[in-house]
């Protein structure tokens, strides 16, 4: 992607619509407002073109990195759900309820089904604020208990919540629905297609709905096929139960 002070806002996120974050990043409007140059929203935004441009241009350096999760330690896996995953959820819903809320204000009346997507985002989000606090105060620490004494070989106290099978299926139970309601987002979404004639907000909707989607899939498949399975044996190797 080549950018110039010339190239407009709009021109920028039409050939890429991932740099929509960074101009939301800054407060610039590449929506409505985004025939204007480059050049011109630096100087009202009192913006650094350089590092406007470095921000921009790093948008596709995030390339996927695969590992062998299934190697890993439980305390590090989890850290790594939290600080990754939990962290991704934390930082992007708000972006995706602003984005939502707009286009749904906006575009509504026409396109009744981002009124639903609005709302079920909004209930999703809900869920998945109340379900990582719970991981992070609750499972994740007896998890991470649990391999300290295995490693010491020492057995754990019963906790409050009994056997570890109870929040695990608490959170399993919890994934489905979260599952199931972005599942209604992408039907509703068109598999998170915009219209022809979208705005760039809705686009930018869209995309982020998409990339929310596909973070939240390797979330869950981390903890319920890696982590909570691991969990659970050794829990019956360590346990008083």
């Amino acid at each position: 992607m080549n950018i110039t002070e010339e190239n407009t806002v709009a021109e920028i996120v039409t050939e890429n619509i991932k740099t929509s974050d960074i101009f939301k990043k800054y407060g610039i409007d590449f929506c409505c407002g985004g025939g204007i140059s480059i050049k011109k929203v630096c100087e009202k935004h009192h913006i650094s073109f350089d590092e406007l441009k470095n921000d921009l241009l790093k948008i596709n350096e995030t390339a996927p990195k695969y590992y062998d999760f299934n190697s890993w330690n439980l305390t590090f896996l989890a850290s790594h759900i939290e600080n990754i995953h939990h962290t991704y959820v934390a930082e992007n819903t708000l972006l995706i309820q602003q984005y939502a809320s707009k286009v749904a204000k906006v575009h509504g009346h026409h396109y009744q089904e981002v009124i639903k997507i609005n709302n079920l985002f909004n209930e999703v989000a809900k869920e998945l604020a109340s379900h990582m606090k719970k991981e992070e105060l609750i499972l994740f620490p007896f998890i991470k208990n649990l391999e300290k004494a295995d490693k010491e070989g020492v057995k754990v106290k019963i906790p409050h919540f009994g056997t570890i099978h109870n929040p695990i299926k608490m959170m399993e139970e919890e994934h489905e629905s979260a599952g199931d309601i972005l599942k209604e987002i992408k039907k509703l979404s068109n598999n998170y297609t915009p219209p022809m004639d979208a705005c760039n907000t809705f686009k930018a909707l869209y995309a982020k709905l998409d990339e929310f989607e596909q973070d939240l899939h390797q979330h869950i498949h981390l903890e319920n096929n890696i982590l909570f399975p691991k969990a659970i044996l050794l829990e019956q190797k360590n346990s008083l139960i």
